[in-house]
Parts: structure tokens; sequence; C-alpha cells
């Protein structure tokens, strides 16, 4: 296994490479500026410099990588092509990209409530319209995938509480700390039971622990 980390130097990213490398899995991440990627990512990560908006770099980095985790988003900001640019089209590409390489499983982060258009959210440019373009887009490449829905995203990593995972359109609040939404991506990538799938996922207080092939065999 080679894992290609697109939004690798993000919050979300950064924790996803970090549990690879704990797993010993070689990891190029896929980043904009590799100067500023070095200072944060670990020594051991391959750097290549692309955006997400441009195929051809994509092709360029990817090409001996056997499979895909994305965790890019569009920047909170006052450009209303934002969402469309990164979360959609720059989805696709990353799409097309893996298609071309033979990706053998793509791991795609997304959001709870991408499916409801009236959402508060879908004020801020359609951000959660566009996640959901990207996931069907996802759905009908052909390629082996698990899309990742969190909920309320929160940088403590010491938050202990329970993983939950549920089908798509099952869960519409909660909240789960970054960290566990880098180890669901991650151990997506092992388990047969997570291929092919919408996972829903937040943390709970005072839930019944469940191991990993258990919570992704519990999604239909």
């Amino acid at each position: 296994m080679k894992a290609f980390v697109a939004g690798a130097t993000g919050a979300t990213g950064s924790r996803i490479v970090a549990q690879l490398v704990e797993r010993g899995v070689p990891v190029v991440a896929f980043v904009r500026d590799a100067a500023s990627a070095r200072a944060t990512l670990p020594p051991e990560v391959t750097l290549r410099e692309g955006n997400v908006t441009d195929l051809a770099s994509i092709q360029a980095a990817i090409a001996d990588c056997t499979v895909v985790l994305s965790a890019t988003g569009a920047r909170p900001g006052f450009d209303p092509t934002g969402p469309y640019q990164v979360d959609y089209e720059g989805t696709k590409n990353l799409v097309d990209a893996a298609k071309t390489a033979g990706i053998e499983h793509f791991v795609m982060v997304s959001s709870l409530c991408t499916s409801r258009f009236f959402h508060p959210l879908n004020l801020f440019f359609l951000i959660l319209y566009w996640k959901h373009q990207a996931e069907a887009y996802l759905q009908a490449s052909g390629l082996t995938y698990t899309i990742v829905r969190p909920g309320g995203l929160k940088d403590d990593d010491t938050d202990t509480r329970t993983l939950i995972m549920a089908p798509a359109d099952t869960l519409f609040e909660g909240s789960i700390p970054r960290l566990q939404v880098a180890q669901v991506c991650v151990e997506a990538l092992y388990l047969p039971q997570s291929r092919n799938k919408i996972v829903e996922i937040v943390a709970q207080e005072n839930a019944n622990p469940q191991p990993y092939e258990a919570l992704f065999a519990g999604v239909a």
C-alpha cells in the first residue's frame, strides 16, 4: 500500500497522514507549498506539489500510489466559487486521476447533511451541495470507495467519547474529534466491510464501543 493524501496539511488531513505513518504506510502528501508543508508533516512523508484544481499536477503526483485519501475543502473566505472549485471540481479531478492511475481504494472526507439542500451551511456558497455532487461523482466512477461524513469537527485529540457510525442520511447533528475521523479513514483501507459505503460518524458519551469491523458491517 502507498497512500496519496490530498488536503494533507489541513487539520484533518495532517492527522490522516500521522495515522498512516504510524502504521508504516508510505505516504505521498499532495501540497501546494512543499517548503511550508515540510515544517509540519513527518519527515518520512514524500511531498509533491500541485493543486486539486489542476488535473495534470495530480496525475504527475499520484502515479505510483495505490490508495487515495481526500480531506480537501474550500477555505473559509469571500470567494463564492471556492466550494465549487475545490469541493466539486477538485474532487472530480482527484477521482479522474485515481481512475487513470488504477487506484484500489478512494476514501473521501465529506460532511453530515450533504443531502439537505436547505441546510444553513449552504448559505455559504452551497458548500454542502457541492460536496454532495462530489460524492455522487465518486460513487459513479467505478472506483472502490468509502465516503466518510463526520459531524462537527473538533480539534481536541483528548476527546474520548465513543465513535458512532450510521448509514447515509441518518445522523443530522453531533460532533467528533478530527483524530477519530482520521482513524476511521485509515481503518477503511484495511477492512472489506468499508467498501462502497457512505458512513456517517459522530462521537457520543456513554455509548457502547464496537470494533471497526462491526461498525462498518452495521452500515448497509
